[in-house]
């Protein structure tokens, strides 16, 4: 073999990327020492477009399309180098391809809840989930913005940066907008709105499209929900009525019950015992069913009160198949049953 034909052999002839590998946004063709051809062929598939970079300069951008290289196709290159070289006038630069087709279902989230403005809350931290779909819009931006020269850039490298975009762009778009927190909550596509306009020219910057956007689930920290959903119980109690306050006391009361026992010493360290304990138990009881009483007959004139007779009192041994009753229901604690016990069992043997 010539010394000739061996280097005609390094030209290249056909420049293509078949996208073999899943999730490759740019991929650089593979010139080592080879040089291009002039009149050699450029295919460029539908969902692509091709980047010819000369010394770190951009210096032509193809479309999709079958193209000849030459003086007429190359203008820029033209000037840039000489084609009065040997073998037809060779010449090297990096090819780059880029995929443009859209990336879809790319899931996006908050890691650590966001800080943001509200109107009715005044500072508040969220979190928000969804998915979205890019693709690049502008190879020449992308490929001065973020992917440079590397040889391959994929899916993977270019969300990572998507995503300190994103958490940033949120929190100055809910955090501008006049729409309140519980508005955008009650309506997730009105914040994936909120949040879209601002994201799509955030992601332009850097030569990408924003084709889809939207919010699956928003939420707030369990402290702070907490705190919300008292806020909420506080404003329903101020919209009821009086007959109906009755039966949010019970529902404190019913509920008091278990967290007394969780605390140190119990019902009995807290001063209650386990008489006021039964006492409690009877009141509900008394309550709710003189309220659902209230509501399946119809109101009767009131009658002039007479003073109910003072109870009873209940035998110990009654007391103390009820203070048993109360340890096996998770009540009370075994500390606060074995003392209380023993202070009824005092009272009984004397």
């Amino acid at each position: 073999m010539s010394i000739g034909s061996f280097i005609r052999k390094q030209f290249i002839d056909v420049l293509q990327w078949n996208e073999e590998a899943e999730g490759v946004l740019a991929w650089r063709f593979p010139m080592q020492d080879f040089e291009i051809q002039n009149g050699a062929v450029l295919v460029v598939r539908e969902s692509q477009v091709a980047v010819f970079v000369n010394e770190g300069v951009i210096a032509d951008v193809f479309g999709p399309g079958t193209h000849k290289l030459n003086t007429n196709t190359l203008p820029l290159l033209t000037n840039l180098k000489n084609w009065d070289k040997f073998f037809d006038s060779p010449f090297k630069s990096d090819v780059y391809f880029f995929s443009t087709r859209v990336q879809t279902g790319r899931k996006w989230g908050t890691a650590q809840p966001v800080t943001i403005r509200d109107k009715d809350f005044d500072m508040i931290r969220v979190r928000a989930f969804g998915m979205y779909s890019y693709r690049i819009a502008d190879a020449r931006a992308f490929f001065t913005e973020i992917s440079g020269t590397r040889e391959v850039y994929t899916r993977d490298e270019v969300e990572d940066q998507l995503r300190g975009i994103m958490l940033a762009t949120m929190a100055s778009s809910l955090g501008g907008g006049n729409v309140p927190f519980l508005d955008m909550a009650a309506n997730q596509t009105l914040m994936a709105q909120q949040i879209k306009g601002g994201l799509a020219t955030a992601f332009g910057r850097y030569g990408i499209g924003l084709d889809e956007f939207n919010v699956a689930s928003v939420s707030l920290p369990e402290e702070l929900q907490a705190a919300l959903d008292e806020r909420i119980a506080a404003g329903m109690k101020g919209s009821l009525s009086a007959a109906k306050m009755g039966g949010f006391t019970q529902f404190q009361v019913a509920s008091a019950i278990p967290l007394a026992a969780q605390n140190e010493g119990g019902l009995a360290g807290m001063g209650a015992g386990l008489g006021a304990g039964v006492a409690i138990g009877q009141t509900m009881a008394n309550s709710m069913g003189n309220a659902f009483g209230q509501q399946q007959q119809p109101q009767q004139p009131q009658q002039p009160q007479q003073q109910p007779a003072a109870p009873a009192a209940e035998p110990i041994e009654d007391r103390l198949l009820k203070l048993k009753g109360l340890l096996d229901k998770g009540l009370i604690s075994a500390a606060d049953y074995d003392s209380t016990k023993a202070e009824l069992l005092k009272k009984l043997i004397g």
